[in-house]
């Protein structure tokens, strides 16, 4: 690639990102819309391979999408809003559970000096905030019934992701094909077998990670109903959603539902049943969840997915959010095929004197350029 090519493509990086910065707020369900595409069309290529045309197919994807969220939206969210409300009300008491029965033990037994904290102003401060919370959620409803703009631009962004994902979903092979055609025959082999890599990557993570959290969210969930914990849904969606980090759903779900368990019964051998729960979902993701849905196909790293989601959501909002993931699988691949070439060079492989040889072949180089 020649300095002006490689000028202009840096051109191009640069307006993309400016545009991307200034267009996120509508760009946003255009991207979700996208993401969905990319999900289903996989299964509308298998139907479509099933004599299907590429319209009945897509027809029949959209329709079940379309289901499972409105399934999703009717049945789990009213009990996953009613816990999250009980759990808010219920708050206050776990902060006197802990200033009243934790606490005094810690002092009593680890030599914990509670005087240190000012525990009243502790649970002023927690419901204080959880109240003003609260009035935050009632001004922003009432801003949006008293704002028809406001709602009507909610309204139309939200009808606007199932009408884009549709059309997305029925030229996307189309528009594959179209960028493939575009690019320049001399980086053309090498463009496709990156993309095919990242494709690889996203696939691991958005098609198979996401169902492990899905599945490990409902296990979870069944489990500590069967166990007769208050929240089981808050709690189990809660371990499912951050079990992309190997080990941290088990932490989280057992912190969150042992604490929640103990204050609920005033019991300490109520927490056998929770540690069986996540004993049991643990045994299941590694040995059949995992192995059945993800296999392995090399996903992104949790670490790198945690930074890529929170500098995206810093840098652009919801958008960034979004785009987040894609930028850290491609950034992966371009990190593992310099490390393939780095390994391959005669600067990693040469012995002390061919290593300064080819560093001064490098100045030498430098200084004609």
């Amino acid at each position: 690639m020649s300095e002006s090519q490689r000028l202009w493509v840096l051109i191009g990086l640069g307006v993309t990102g400016l545009l991307l910065y200034l267009l996120a707020p509508i760009l946003t369900p255009f991207l979700m819309a996208a993401l969905l595409a990319y999900l289903g069309d996989p299964l509308a290529d298998q139907l479509e391979a099933r004599g299907l045309s590429r319209t009945a197919s897509v027809a029949v994807v959209f329709a079940t999408l379309t289901s499972l969220l409105l399934l999703a939206v009717l049945l789990l969210f009213p009990v996953l809003g009613t816990q999250i409300n009980r759990f808010i009300r219920a708050l206050p008491g776990y902060v006197d559970w802990v200033t009243g029965t934790v606490l005094p033990y810690l002092e009593t037994y680890v030599g914990f000096n509670v005087d240190d904290l000012d525990l009243s102003g502790i649970r002023a401060v927690v419901v204080e905030h959880w109240q003003a919370a609260g009035g935050v959620v009632a001004r922003t409803l009432r801003y949006a019934s008293r704002s028809g703009v406001a709602l009507l631009g909610w309204a139309a962004s939200i009808l606007l992701i199932p009408v884009v994902t549709f059309y997305l979903l029925r030229d996307w092979d189309r528009f594959i094909h179209g960028i493939h055609d575009l690019l320049p025959r001399s980086i053309e082999p090498t463009v496709v077998e990156l993309a095919g890599e990242v494709d690889e990557v996203l696939a691991a993570f958005l098609r198979g990670q996401l169902m492990v959290m899905l599945s490990l969210g409902t296990i979870y969930t069944l489990g500590l109903w069967i166990a007769g914990l208050d929240y089981p849904l808050l709690v189990g969606m809660l371990a499912g959603l951050v079990s992309f980090v190997p080990y941290l759903g088990n932490i989280v779900g057992i912190v969150t539902a042992g604490t929640i368990m103990l204050v609920q019964t005033q019991d300490v051998l109520a927490l056998i049943p929770v540690l069986i729960v996540f004993g049991i979902g643990q045994l299941l993701e590694g040995f059949v969840i995992t192995p059945w849905l993800v296999g392995d196909r090399i996903g992104l790293h949790p670490v790198a997915v945690m930074f890529a989601v929170l500098a995206g959501g810093q840098l652009f909002g919801l958008l960034g959010v979004l785009l987040g993931l894609p930028t850290a699988a491609v950034i992966a691949v371009l990190v593992r095929r310099m490390h393939k070439h780095y390994k391959a060079s005669e600067f990693y492989s040469a012995g002390p004197e061919e290593e300064e040889a080819v560093v001064l072949t490098l100045e030498k180089e430098t200084e004609e350029d």
